[in-house]
């Protein structure tokens, strides 16, 4: 009995150590690969702290901070358009690395930018690196993580984008002491200098090495994650929903014929057009100019922008703790009741006298809404258009959705200072409250609920809402 007591005992050590080299890669994975969403944040984010001083330096009028804004914007609808198809064709690092490449060329270019035209051109340069990262990189993580935690690792780049955001936040804070725009835009390199090195190190996803007949370097890539004994099952599972889903995208512009599939396309691209026309980047790209305009200093503005930035990471964090628990509808509707209070009290705020209360009163509006905002509709988006659409055309569906969301994070980076010029703060944040009713109104009548139900049943009960609806 001494041998079979001894082998157990030697075998544990093994299997621990398995666990933590297993532990330690896909940790290291992550803090490489996540790099691509806090540049997301980053570059987003930033562009709050320089509008002040490039307004000067370039003479910008509302329409060119527009301009400047949203021009990154445009190019990440078009980058999250050719991100799909380039990590299928070059594979989910090679991808990574081009935006890594891009990262870098456009936040030097940005930084030196000698004439307006040439920021607008390098602006929409690095969106195109900001749209193939909001692609790739969530495909990445969930394509090489393990099951178990593949749900946790694909929402702890949502957690990134926030803490890029917070970061650029910091470091405009820090910066507008000394005017010093080119160096907030600039030090976008650093990041992406750490992600385009550190790529090298990372291996690709086993799903794209089956899909060029790679086998060994998948089952290679699998025994750093997995133990041993579950790789061959492993393999097998990828390669017969690899089959599974090449099927299904032949017939997806052939599915996009029936009504119900059209009608989910349609939701699914309002809520996306929803996350945006409530207002949310309209604050992230311009909360320095909205504190300005209540009489606030521009450096004091910016450094005001840090509690925006955070209580955006901590409503994130809250808010995936909720999603399950509370459900995707009830989560977005109660959100968004919560934004449109927020909005109106926001607006009255602008026609109190200018004084240091009064613009301490509207930061604390400011992040009000915003934490309503991140802990659930912009949780809730996401994973709502991730799990609402049928196999046969959840890629294509989803792409569409997403390409919606820049071009109409774009508009509204693109107006909202013009807007705010000629009709004020207080009108416009109005307006973006009635949006919130408007999109409130929308999510309760056709936002679905996908809380609890296996992607498969999920179909099948969509398939039965949405053509009961239409009858």
């Amino acid at each position: 009995m001494a041998a079979p007591t001894g082998q157990a005992a030697s075998a544990g050590p093994r299997v621990s150590a398995q666990a933590r080299n297993a532990k330690r890669f896909i940790v290291g994975i992550a803090a490489i690969a996540a790099l691509g969403g806090a540049l997301f944040g980053y570059d987003t984010g930033v562009i709050s702290g320089a509008l002040p001083f490039m307004e000067d330096h370039f003479g910008l009028t509302s329409l060119g901070e527009g301009i400047i804004t949203s021009a990154l914007l445009i190019g990440a609808a078009f980058g999250s358009l050719i991100g799909g198809r380039m990590s299928d064709a070059l594979g989910r690092r090679n991808s990574l690395l081009w935006a890594g490449a891009v990262f870098i060329g456009g936040a030097l270019a940005v930084a030196l930018s000698p004439t307006l035209p040439f920021m607008t051109v390098a602006r929409f340069v690095l969106g195109l690196a900001v749209g193939s990262a909001s692609v790739i990189t969530p495909l990445y993580l969930s394509e090489i993580a393990p099951p178990h935690i593949r749900g946790r690792l694909v929402s702890f780049n949502s957690l990134m984008i926030v803490s890029g955001q917070l970061l650029a936040y910091l470091v405009n804070a820090v910066l507008a002491h000394w005017a010093a725009w080119r160096w907030m835009l600039g030090l976008a390199a650093l990041p992406a200098v750490a992600l385009f090195v550190g790529l090298f190190f990372l291996p690709d996803t086993p799903r794209w090495y089956i899909s060029k007949g790679r086998q060994d370097d998948a089952a290679g890539v699998l025994r750093r994650t997995l133990p041993v004994e579950d790789v061959p099952a492993e393999l097998a599972r990828i390669d017969q929903a690899r089959n599974l889903e090449a099927d299904a995208r032949r017939g997806a512009w052939e599915q996009l014929r029936t009504p119900w599939v059209r009608r989910l396309l349609l939701v699914g691209i309002g809520l996306a057009a929803v996350q945006q026309i409530t207002g949310v980047n309209a604050v992230v790209y311009f909360a320095p100019k909205i504190l300005a305009s209540t009489g606030l200093g521009t450096g004091a503005a910016i450094t005001a922008t840090i509690a925006i930035g955070a209580i955006s990471v901590l409503a994130t964090a809250i808010g995936m703790s909720l999603i399950d628990r509370v459900g995707r509808r009830p989560l977005l509707i109660n959100g968004l009741a919560g934004m449109t209070v927020s909005l109106a009290l926001l607006g009255a705020a602008f026609h109190l006298p200018h004084s240091g209360a009064v613009s301490v009163l509207v930061l604390c509006l400011m992040v009000l809404y915003m934490a309503f905002m991140q802990a659930t509709l912009n949780t809730g988006v996401w994973l709502l258009l991730a799990e609402m659409f049928p196999l046969k055309v959840r890629g294509l569906a989803m792409g569409a959705a997403v390409f919606v969301m820049w071009v109409v994070n774009f508009a509204v980076a693109l107006v909202f200072p013009v807007l705010l010029d000629a009709v004020g703060a207080s009108t416009t944040f109005w307006f973006f409250g009635v949006m919130c009713v408007l999109s409130l109104l929308f999510c309760k009548r056709y936002a679905p609920e996908t809380r609890g139900l296996a992607l498969e049943d999920l179909e099948h009960e969509l398939r039965k809402a949405a053509e009961a609806k239409a009858g």
